[in-house]
């Protein structure tokens, strides 16, 4: 037995600690569970810390301006227009030119330019689009709007009110395409656009324009002369930086004047403009109860005589 070797043979001796493959992949699942966690935490869409403030609701005012007389009216728009204060008016957008930007403390020239440039194509569509002043589309001007405020927006065209919050005539101009049309589309506007810094998070810009329309009755609904319609508007738009980004814009204020209107129609769904040979409906504004909570003061104004064309 001694002269063989032993039946048995020897291991060798085992390796404390891990291999270093098993070490790679222990590594690989702490990362991985490390990431999960991170950016469950961390939601990839939730709001940046700088977007700023929520978005407030629109503020609106809606003054019908009744005439002091028989609206004036020719066959030509042109003339009219010649004849009037608009005669020296741009056409469409050529109105609406946007102001030298200049960079704030906290934005930058092209951010401010931005957000001139937003509030301005609000201001096109929800005021020179045809479709849009005929009441058959809104979503041109919805698609601008910071997504904070499409329930306001919404609840204005699905449940309309003077409450100074839901009138849709506040968003947008659009007239009750079953009495006027547009005579002529080339719509004449002057006004002005100003940016300015509100704080180190916010932009906001001012618009002030008056838009002039040739109309006519609705086909069929009578007299084919023109005569204007004058829709003063002053807007107050502001933008974080999200909205920049986005291209979109939270509309806080919207004060309107439109006429030659009567004080007596509902001006808050749609503008029921009173055309060429008409004269203001007897009756003022629906009455105001200072007891109701959460209305809004009915308003009116009387229409200069010097506003309208001299014919």
């Amino acid at each position: 037995m001694a002269d063989h070797a032993p039946a048995v043979r020897r291991r060798a001796p085992l390796r404390r600690g891990l291999s270093r493959q098993a070490l790679v992949l222990v590594l690989l699942i702490a990362v991985a569970f490390g990431t999960a966690i991170y950016m469950g935490v961390r939601h990839p869409y939730q709001t940046p810390a700088n977007s700023g403030p929520p978005a407030e609701p629109l503020r609106m005012t809606v003054i019908p301006l009744a005439p002091q007389g028989t609206v004036p009216g020719a066959t030509d728009p042109e003339y009219l227009y010649a004849h009037s204060p608009a005669a020296q008016f741009r056409i469409g957008a050529e109105g609406i030119p946007l102001p030298a930007a200049r960079r704030t403390a906290h934005f930058s020239d092209s951010q401010v330019t931005n957000a001139l440039s937003i509030a301005k194509d609000y201001i096109v569509r929800s005021a020179l689009y045809p479709d849009v002043l005929t009441g058959d589309q809104i979503r041109p001007v919805r698609v601008l709007l910071d997504p904070e405020q499409l329930d306001q927006f919404d609840q204005s065209f699905g449940h309309p009110a003077a409450d100074g919050r839901h009138a849709p005539t506040g968003w947008l101009v659009r007239f009750d395409a079953s009495q006027a049309e547009l005579a002529d589309r080339r719509i004449r506007v002057q006004g002005t656009l100003q940016a300015a810094e509100t704080d180190s998070a916010t932009l906001e810009v001012t618009a002030d324009h008056t838009f002039v329309y040739a109309l006519r009755a609705a086909e069929g609904e009578g007299a084919a002369e023109a005569s204007l319609f004058t829709v003063r508007r002053e807007l107050h738009f502001r933008f974080d930086r999200e909205d920049l980004r986005l291209r979109q814009a939270q509309l806080v204020v919207s004060y309107v004047q439109a006429g030659p209107l009567s004080c007596a129609e509902d001006s808050t769904n749609r503008l029921h403009p009173l055309l060429a040979g008409q004269t203001a409906k007897e009756g003022g504004p629906a009455g105001t109860d200072p007891y109701a909570t959460g209305g809004a003061t009915a308003l009116c104004g009387s229409l200069a005589v010097g506003s309208q064309p001299k014919v």
